[in-house]
């Protein structure tokens, strides 16, 4: 995969979490954080009927630059809003996700891909151009290195943004997965170490 000056070997980027979706592993390796989250034939199920991000995010911090892989779709008659997080953290205290990078599809409640940073929400990126359809199943990589974040729906870059101020990912490494006022599931949920090179950009005279 080509980014801005960067090129990743999604292949060789090593695993740092993938298990099967069970109700052991939902119990021993997630904290649910509001909204409805159980499993379904190897689906993480999530369901939330507000305005607000119910969350299931991973127990254990996995540091360093990260790249998020999953299968998702939503449940009809839901429309919206397949969202995860990655190099995350939760502020128990108000209940509320700290800091992250957040990205999502058919979601900023007018059908865009794009992306977020919370908590104060300044750095934002999004398109309407994905064509979204309710109901079918997507194939989703999301991730960041040192600040440079992307998405790639069924194989396809969809969006990149670089982070003028970068989240410390030796500080925060939880990831996640978000209901916002939505009904869905994710399966094949594999986390993995990002493993890129720098690549000097030029172009070849065409005429």
């Amino acid at each position: 995969m080509r980014l801005l000056q960067k090129e990743v070997n999604l292949e060789n980027c090593p695993i740092l979490w993938h298990k099967p979706i069970t109700k052991e592993v939902l119990q021993s390796d997630f904290d649910i954080r509001g909204g409805n989250w159980h499993v379904e034939d190897g689906w993480l199920v999530g369901e939330n009927r507000e305005n607000y991000p119910a969350m299931v995010i991973s127990q254990q911090d996995f540091f360093g630059d990260v790249i998020l892989e999953f299968r998702a779709m939503t449940i009809l008659p839901c429309t919206h809003d397949i969202n995860a997080m990655w190099s995350g953290s939760w502020n128990y205290e108000t209940n509320t996700r700290h800091i992250a990078y957040v990205c999502g599809l058919q979601g900023w409640w007018h059908g865009k891909v794009g992306f977020e940073k919370s908590p104060d929400y300044k750095l934002n990126a999004a398109t309407p151009l994905f064509p979204f359809i309710p109901g079918r199943e997507y194939f989703v990589q999301m991730g960041s290195f040192n600040g440079h974040a992307f998405i790639l729906i069924d194989g396809a870059l969809v969006l990149e943004i670089t982070d003028p101020d970068p989240i410390d990912t030796s500080k925060y490494g939880r990831f996640g997965f978000e209901a916002y006022c939505s009904k869905l599931r994710f399966r094949d949920i594999c986390l993995r170490k990002a493993v890129w090179r720098t690549v000097e950009e030029h172009y070849d005279a065409e005429f």
